[in-house]
């Protein structure tokens, strides 16, 4: 994925709140063809404005192992981000702390036998792995590209994958849910069935407007606000909220001749936020930049200064759990 920073420089904008402490969430770190996202990006996104303290790495299919046993080749990921996570935790770097927390992956397919690549996560980075994320967003429609796992349909519910989630308490480890949003049941009855596991719903649950979901946003957001109500009932499941500027969304940003303002994204997704905030709370709500998927779309600066805009109606303290205690609990980053 090649972003433009030439394009999305033409929109710049002020710094609202500068000095508002941020944890960023749910970013990702890569070196592929064409497309280079590493710690000299991520410094650059980060430090353009905004008062980013520490960010969470979450898994993107990143240096695996070449060589030895399949099911541990995702371990190379962890192994090569927690070196990213040392070379930003000697200050060379600035005072920004990089990939404080890891996200790695895992195929709970596996059931009970993937407790030996969970073990070896931990053991390769014991003082930043945090969680897994198996991503498991499928869709029928043949322009829905399915997720990098290409999982199988209702992989959730089945006894192998709930044998190996149930893998995940054991190591205190949390579970980054990625669907599309009519999978977000899927979700809910997990949730319910291992309310000792804590989930973190990425990106909104990933509401669709592409193929056949063009044009039926608000169809769609009626149906959407109801599931998100039923999750939040479970009080072991967060949401990340962002996430949602990624072409499948359907916004189209990345086909205009400029990119979008802090305003024109609030009043384009505005209603996602505040309603995903009204259903879980604050306390159970983190802002995520989702870069560099989201920088398809916006620059750094200007989304974070969006989410500002969004949280302008709340109070202090649930401005500090939206932007920075959230995640920093959740994620168990001292």
């Amino acid at each position: 994925m090649a972003t433009n920073d030439e394009w999305l420089g033409l929109v710049r904008e002020d710094i609202i709140e500068p000095d508002l402490p941020i944890i960023d969430p749910h970013h990702h770190l890569w070196d592929f063809p064409g497309s280079r996202y590493m710690l000299d990006e991520l410094n650059a996104d980060t430090g353009s404005g905004h008062n980013i303290r520490a960010t969470v790495f979450v898994e993107c299919t990143a240096m695996y192992r070449a060589d030895g046993a399949e099911h541990l080749k995702f371990v190379g990921e962890t192994e090569f981000v927690n070196g990213i996570a040392a070379q930003s935790a000697s200050g060379l770097y600035g005072e920004m702390r990089a990939c404080k927390g890891i996200v790695g992956r895992a195929d709970l397919g596996m059931g009970g036998s993937v407790d030996e690549v969970l073990a070896a996560h931990v053991a390769a980075a014991p003082a930043r792995f945090r969680g897994i994320r198996h991503a498991t967003a499928l869709d029928d429609s043949p322009e829905v590209r399915p997720s990098h796992t290409h999982p199988a349909k209702g992989l959730m519910g089945s006894a192998k994958f709930r044998e190996g989630f149930a893998q995940l308490a054991r190591h205190n480890l949390s579970f980054d849910a990625w669907v599309y949003h009519h999978q977000i049941p899927e979700v809910t009855a997990l949730a319910r069935d291992f309310p000792e596991t804590t989930i973190v719903l990425d990106h909104f649950g990933g509401p669709l407007g592409i193929g056949t979901y063009a044009g039926k946003r608000s169809e769609i957001f009626a149906q959407w606000m109801k599931d998100i109500v039923d999750l939040s009932e479970c009080p072991n499941v967060v949401a990340k909220i962002g996430g949602i500027n990624m072409a499948v969304n359907g916004f189209e940003w990345h086909k205009r001749a400029t990119p979008p303002t802090s305003d024109e994204l609030v009043a384009a997704t505005g209603d996602y936020y505040l309603h995903t905030i009204d259903a879980f709370g604050p306390e159970r709500c983190m802002f995520e930049s989702n870069f560099p998927v989201d920088k398809l779309s916006v620059s750094y600066p200007v989304l974070w200064n969006a989410f500002k805009k969004i949280a302008k109606g709340f109070d202090a303290d649930e401005k500090r759990a939206l932007f920075h205690d959230t995640a920093q609990r959740v994620y168990r980053l001292d």
